[in-house]
């Protein structure tokens, strides 16, 4: 121990200072950056939502009323015609009809 560190004895503190510093900062600089970063998604939100919606409709675009309508009367003909066809064996007769109805859509 030299005189200097008598004299100065913040000259001596200094270096072990910096070292609790810089690792209170190591320490933080992680939970900075995650504040920011959902702030930032706070912010933006509305923004970001509207561009994964978009995404969304580009790659499944919605259908239209007539595509909807379309797509309806198709599933009912097919519930019918699966319906004839297990009736085919017990009521030949009601099969028929069953079909008839069908192919008017």
């Amino acid at each position: 121990m030299s005189f200097l560190t008598l004299a100065f004895p913040l000259q001596s503190a200094i270096p072990a200072a910096e070292m609790a510093v810089s690792s209170v900062v190591g320490a933080a600089r992680p939970l900075l950056g995650m504040g920011i970063l959902a702030t930032v998604l706070v912010v933006f939100k509305p923004l970001i939502t509207g561009l994964l919606r978009a995404a969304l409709l580009v790659i499944s675009p919605r259908q239209t009323k007539d595509e909807k309508v379309a797509s309806r009367n198709m599933r009912n003909i097919l519930a019918i015609n699966n319906v004839a066809r297990e009736l085919d064996s017990t009521s030949p007769s009601m099969a028929a009809e069953l079909r008839a109805l069908a192919s008017r859509g």
